[in-house]
C-alpha cells in the first residue's frame, strides 16, 4: 500500500514536479487531458497573485511611439528620440507602430507558434529538454524546480543570432518564419539601438558598437486557457536579463507592467510591438534607463501566444565585459555597477528564477 508522504511536503512537491516534467507535454498536456482544477504546484502564494490593476486611464498607459519617417526626416527623428528616451527613463516600456515589419510576418509568426504547440505530442517531445546548449529547447518553465510556483505557460527557445541554428534543427512547422521574423526583428533592433543611443546623448552607433545587438534569443510562449486563473500566473513578476526585448503578443490580454507600485495593463494593439528595457541596458546606462518588472496573468480564454525576442548573447561564451558607459559618467554621476559579462549576468539571473525574493537581480552587481 502506498501512502502520501504528508510529513515532508517538499518531497511530495519534488516528485509532483518530476512526474509532470517527465510527461514532456507541458501545461497544454494538462488542458488536453481535460483537467478542471489546477494542480497545487501551480498555486501562487496569495501575496503574489493580487491583481489590482489600472486600465483605461491615459495617465497610466504605456506610450505608443510611431516610427514612421524616423530614418528620413531629422525633425521627426529628434521628436522620436525624445519620446523613446522619455519612455525608457520613466516607464522602461513602450509600444512601437509603423516599425517596418509587415503585419503578414507578425501573423505568420503567431500562427507558427500555434502550429508547434498543436502538433502531435510525439513530434513535439523530441524537442523537450532542459539542456540549453541544444539548438531548440522546448519545456515548461525554465525555473520549474526552483520557482515558488509553476507558471501556466509552455515555452520554446532558440538563440537565433549571432550563430543561427541549422534549418534542420528547427521545427518543420515554424522554421521558415522563425528565421524570417528574427532577421526582421534584428533590423528593428538596430534602429532602436540608434534611437536609444541618441536619447542618452551618445553617437547613434554607440550601443551597436558595444555589441548590444549581437545576440538574439527567441522565446515563443503558449498560455493555454486556465480553468482557475485566479490561482495562478502565466508568468511571475520579473525584469528581463537582456539589453532590451521586442515582444509580439496576440489579441488576448494578460501583460502587466509595474509602474509607481500599480499594475498597468498593456492592451494588445493590432500591428504594434512592445519594447522594454532590460537589466543590462539599465546597468550600462548607469540607471538612465530603467528595467521594469512585469508579469502575465492567466486567463480563462486562450491559448494566448507571444514571442519575446531578447537582445542578448545569453549563455554563449563571450568575454566582453559590460559596465556603465564611461561617456555617461562624471563626478555627479559615478558608476553604480561593477562590470559583468552577459553570460555571468544571465546565469546569475536564471539561477535565481522568477520572483522568488522580491529583490532585483541588478542589486548583486551594484557597487
Amino acid at each position: 500500500m502506498v501512502t502520501a508522504n504528508t510529513s515532508n511536503p517538499e518531497f511530495d512537491r519534488t516528485n509532483e514536479l518530476k512526474a509532470f516534467d517527465d510527461t514532456k507535454a507541458g501545461v497544454k498536456g494538462l488542458v488536453d487531458a481535460g483537467i478542471t482544477e489546477v494542480p497545487r504546484m501551480f498555486h501562487q502564494p496569495p501575496d503574489k497573485i493580487q491583481k489590482t490593476s489600472v486600465s483605461g486611464d491615459t495617465q497610466f498607459s504605456i506610450p505608443v511611439i510611431d516610427l514612421e519617417g524616423v530614418e528620413k526626416d531629422l525633425i521627426t527623428r529628434k521628436e522620436t528620440v525624445d519620446k523613446v528616451g522619455n519612455a525608457s527613463k520613466k516607464w522602461g516600456f513602450f509600444q512601437v507602430i509603423n516599425h517596418g515589419i509587415p503585419v503578414s510576418v507578425l501573423e505568420e509568426m503567431k500562427d507558427g507558434i500555434r502550429r508547434f504547440y498543436e502538433q502531435d505530442l510525439e513530434v513535439k517531445k523530441q524537442y523537450y529538454t532542459r539542456d540549453y546548449t541544444k539548438p531548440l529547447v522546448y519545456n515548461c518553465n525554465f525555473d520549474l524546480y526552483t520557482g515558488l510556483a509553476v507558471n501556466w505557460r509552455d515555452t520554446f527557445y532558440s538563440l537565433m543570432a549571432p550563430n543561427p541554428p541549422k534549418m534542420e534543427d528547427l521545427p518543420a512547422v515554424c522554421r521558415d518564419i522563425m528565421v524570417e521574423y528574427s532577421k526582421q526583428v534584428q533590423n528593428l533592433g538596430n534602429l532602436l539601438l540608434e534611437l536609444l543611443s541618441e536619447a542618452i546623448g551618445l553617437k547613434s552607433d554607440h550601443l551597436k558598437e558595444m555589441d548590444c545587438g549581437k545576440g538574439l534569443a527567441m522565446l515563443c510562449h503558449y498560455y493555454p486557457a486556465c480553468p482557475q486563473p485566479e490561482l495562478v500566473l502565466g508568468t511571475s513578476k520579473h525584469a528581463d536579463n537582456d539589453f532590451f526585448t521586442v515582444l509580439l503578443q496576440d489579441h488576448i490580454d494578460g501583460l502587466q507592467v509595474l509602474h509607481e507600485d500599480k499594475w498597468i495593463d498593456v492592451p494588445p494593439t493590432p500591428g504594434a510591438l512592445v519594447i522594454n528595457i532590460g537589466d543590462l541596458l539599465q546597468l550600462t546606462s548607469n540607471d538612465a534607463f530603467i528595467s521594469v518588472e512585469h508579469r502575465v496573468l492567466a486567463n480563462s480564454v486562450g491559448p494566448r501566444v507571444s514571442v519575446a525576442c531578447f537582445f542578448s548573447t545569453d549563455v554563449m561564451l563571450d568575454s566582453r565585459l559590460y559596465g556603465p558607459i564611461k561617456e555617461l559618467l562624471s563626478e555627479k554621476n559615478p558608476p553604480k555597477y561593477r562590470k559583468t559579462t552577459v553570460r555571468d549576468y544571465v546565469i546569475y539571473s536564471n539561477g535565481r528564477g522568477l520572483d522568488v525574493d522580491d529583490t532585483s537581480h541588478l542589486l548583486h552587481f551594484r557597487l
